[in-house]
């Protein structure tokens, strides 16, 4: 990160946007995370909280989607990419195999085509290694029911990592060592499993944290019918802090700075 006239770095400013999984509900939006850095703004998934970035990012920066694979709760919000002004036009990164079914789903019938916005957007494959607006970006496969990818962003003096719709694997602790956050997901409430459709539950998930060395956990991808309240949220916070103390369940609108 930059520093400032002060000489002081700048802090990164993650704000969760939508932190459901499957569907909306009175608890929140299906999961998109926001990272605000001083080169670009850097969104984590395209939920339906997606629609509220604009709120909060800064359109004359780069900005990039980087989506971990194409389950609605994931996607729908490209949806609201008409209502969004780029100047700088928007990269959206993917699993490779997953770029003829995205390039069909932002079209009619579902939605605009990119010809019918108002910004120029190019969609990607992600790679393992690569580079945006400064930011060195890792990516690995998850344990998932479908191909779904884990990313690691190493800002100027920070580290984020963001693991969603998986099951527990090493590739999280790697995309996660010596994190300054992990983001991770918590679908499951403790004890639940679904090997067909993998997932993480409170436990699993501070476990990995604490194996990977993060320094802090933000739980969230909270599966809307297995949470259906923010007090259930509160129960897998405490779960996971009897494993890893500086963790946290995610409500929308939650603000982190780094």
């Amino acid at each position: 990160m930059r520093k400032n006239r002060a000489g002081k770095q700048k802090a990164l400013k993650i704000i969760f946007l939508g932190t459901n999984g499957w569907f909306d509900s009175k608890t929140g939006n299906t999961v998109c995370t926001l990272i605000k850095a001083d080169t670009c703004n850097i969104i984590l998934d395209a939920g339906f909280g997606l629609a509220k970035a604009g709120r909060y990012l800064d359109a004359a920066k780069p900005t990039a989607i980087f989506l971990s694979h194409l389950h609605l709760d994931h996607i729908v919000g490209l949806h609201s990419l008409a209502k969004f002004k780029f100047p700088k036009g928007l990269a959206i990164y993917a699993p490779k195999s997953a770029l003829k079914a995205l390039r069909a789903f932002i079209a009619q019938p579902f939605t605009l085509p990119p010809q019918g916005l108002s910004f120029k957007m190019k969609i990607s494959g992600a790679l393992e290694k690569m580079r945006f607006a400064g930011i060195t970006i890792k990516t690995l496969e998850l344990a998932h029911s479908s191909d779904c990818l884990g990313y690691r962003f190493q800002f100027q003096g920070k580290i984020v990592a963001y693991c969603t719709d998986t099951g527990s694997c090493e590739n999280i602790v790697t995309l996660a060592r010596n994190a300054d956050l992990l983001i991770s997901e918590c679908a499951l409430r403790k004890g639940q499993d679904d090997k067909g459709w993998p997932h993480l539950d409170p436990l699993q998930a501070a476990l990995l944290a604490k194996a990977a060395n993060a320094r802090k956990l933000v739980l969230t991808h909270f599966d809307a019918d297995n949470h259906p309240t923010k007090k259930h949220r509160g129960i897998a916070q405490k779960h996971a802090r009897k494993i890893f103390r500086k963790s946290i369940a995610a409500v929308d609108g939650l603000k982190i700075s780094l």
